[in-house]
């Protein structure tokens, strides 16, 4: 197994990386019926905190496989063998999602990430086995790693039950710091562009998502009530709001920031908030729909709050480490800042805060897309 150059020209996602990716959509399918479950029920503090464990779980799982792949992917039997036996883990995991929300039994996905962490680690041995010196010792340096993290998720069995959210943190910090320690002598050769498209391609996964969970819940509303009047508003307005979280995010070329492991750690590290807050839309835009209903047990402003502060984090994550870096002037680099607040307001907008949500989500793109043109006019002059 030899490294791919960093500078390969039409280096692109494979067909093998896209149905990895897919196994992940019922991971966060399940993540994301429970966080609205718990919301629903009127329990927002047991479903936020289960749900950023969960989700973390998931996106890391996500993350370990991309970023080695986009690394030593040399798409030969044995890589392909082994990347079939992490997506075997990935469906463990997402089978084991709902027993770990509702019971605090992390069994079938601590089992689920020794089977992903198994293959991950056969993969760091075999491009140790086929490198030198510096990089040699960071592939060895990750197989370490991961194995030293897996044995710590063992916590989450052993220990009581009111132990295991310090447990999560102490864990996930460790497994964010491996990539810097195992890296801090030779990077590995991830490729900029590649990396870009496969977070742009999971990020479209979970907008998918969204707008999948969404269409769930006005479905099953309308099965039981004859409800047309109250759910098209958020339908529609949910329909505005993941639209332009897509435009949002691909308004700008963000693989030309990523030229340094610093740059794109802190990229790569903040997308848990990206995918996690996009990912949570769908569950609160569930949860809008049974309130509309009279099936949930929490109030109007509970509900909408579910949908405008996940829409709100969005925004302001995706200006902060994503199109920041290629805004130019105070105007430009104001309109998704300026854009969450009203996201934020739009809670206090009732029965209509969904459609609100949805009509600032969209003016936002409209005023994005007027400044960036009045600056291309502006150059070409």
């Amino acid at each position: 197994m030899r490294a791919r150059r960093r500078d390969e020209e039409h280096r692109a996602a494979t067909p093998l990386e896209l149905f990895f990716d897919l196994c992940f959509v019922v991971a966060i399918a399940q993540a994301g019926r429970q966080l609205a479950h718990a919301l629903t029920e009127g329990h927002p503090g047991h479903g936020i905190s289960g749900y950023l464990m969960l989700f973390f779980a998931i996106w890391w799982a996500w993350m370990n496989f991309s970023w080695f792949a986009s690394a030593y992917d040399t798409d030969d039997p044995l890589y392909r063998v082994v990347t079939l036996v992490q997506m075997a883990g990935v469906l463990i995991l997402a089978a084991g999602v709902p027993r770990a929300f509702e019971h605090s039994d992390f069994a079938v996905i601590w089992f689920g990430y020794v089977v992903m962490r198994l293959a991950m680690v056969t993969q760091w041995l075999r491009a140790a086995l086929g490198s030198r010196g510096a990089e040699r010792r960071t592939a060895l340096r990750y197989a370490l790693g991961v194995t030293v993290c897996q044995v710590g998720w063992l916590g989450l069995l052993l220990l009581p039950e009111e132990d295991v959210r310090w447990v999560f943190v102490v864990v996930a910090l460790l497994e964010l710091a491996v990539p810097a320690l195992a890296e801090r002598e030779r990077p590995t050769s991830w490729h900029p562009h590649h990396i870009a498209e496969r977070y742009g391609l999971f990020t479209i996964i979970v907008l998918g998502e969204t707008i999948a969970a969404a269409t769930v819940a006005v479905q099953s509303a309308l099965d039981e009530n004859d409800a047309l009047s109250s759910l098209l508003p958020i339908a529609g307005g949910g329909l505005l709001l993941v639209f332009a979280a897509y435009w949002i995010y691909f308004a700008v070329p963000i693989h030309r920031h990523l030229r340094s492991n610093r740059q794109s750690f802190l990229w790569g590290y903040g997308h848990y908030l990206v995918f996690g807050s996009a990912a949570a839309v769908g569950a609160g835009i569930e949860v809008a729909v049974e309130e509309s209903v009279g099936k949930a047990h929490l109030s109007t402003f509970g509900a909408s709050a579910c949908v405008t502060v996940p829409a709100a984090l969005f925004m302001l994550t995706v200006w902060l480490i994503h199109s920041r870096h290629h805004k130019r002037g105070p105007a430009q680099q104001l309109v998704l800042p300026v854009s969450s607040l009203l996201v934020l307001a739009c809670t206090f907008a009732g029965r209509g805060a969904v459609l609100a949500t949805g009509l600032v989500a969209s003016a936002t793109v409209a005023v994005g897309v007027t400044l960036t043109s009045r600056q291309g006019t502006a150059l070409a002059e």
